[in-house]
């Protein structure tokens, strides 16, 4: 078996946003030389994560929503007491995960039809790394 593994880096402009990385996830697969494996990708980060879904109008814009519906920003969180203000970024990461493996098959990306590959950035304007890490043979 053999792997490969590269880093990206994001500073957001805004403190919650959302970037399709799946040519980035591809250009990994294809350079790899792997025919048959997994790729995982991980925001390295507890207030950013990593989700698959389509890229259809108005859907980020709906999950932006949901996500802040569910786990909204708020002045009295107990994490607040450490100085930082960033509570609800680390409650929208157990909502979406920080991670995802998802196949390769005769050496690409094995999406469904619809499928993107976004890194979710709840807590931005600050760099942050994400890794991708193909394997297989």
């Amino acid at each position: 078996m053999q792997s490969v593994t590269e880093y990206m880096t994001f500073t957001t402009e805004k403190k919650r946003q959302y970037v399709n990385i799946t040519s980035n996830v591809e250009d990994v697969v294809a350079s790899s030389g792997i025919s048959e494996g997994m790729v995982l990708v991980s925001a390295m980060h507890i207030t950013a994560g990593v989700f698959v879904n389509d890229a259809e109008s108005g859907l980020l814009a709906d999950i932006d929503e949901w996500l802040e519906h569910l786990a909204p920003f708020r002045e009295d969180y107990r994490h607040h007491r450490t100085g930082e203000t960033n509570g609800d970024a680390h409650l929208k990461n157990l909502l979406v995960h920080h991670q995802v493996i998802l196949p390769i098959t005769a050496g690409k990306l094995d999406l469904g039809p619809w499928q993107q590959v976004y890194y979710a950035e709840f807590d931005g304007r600050r760099p942050k790394r994400l890794v991708i890490k193909a394997m297989g043979e």
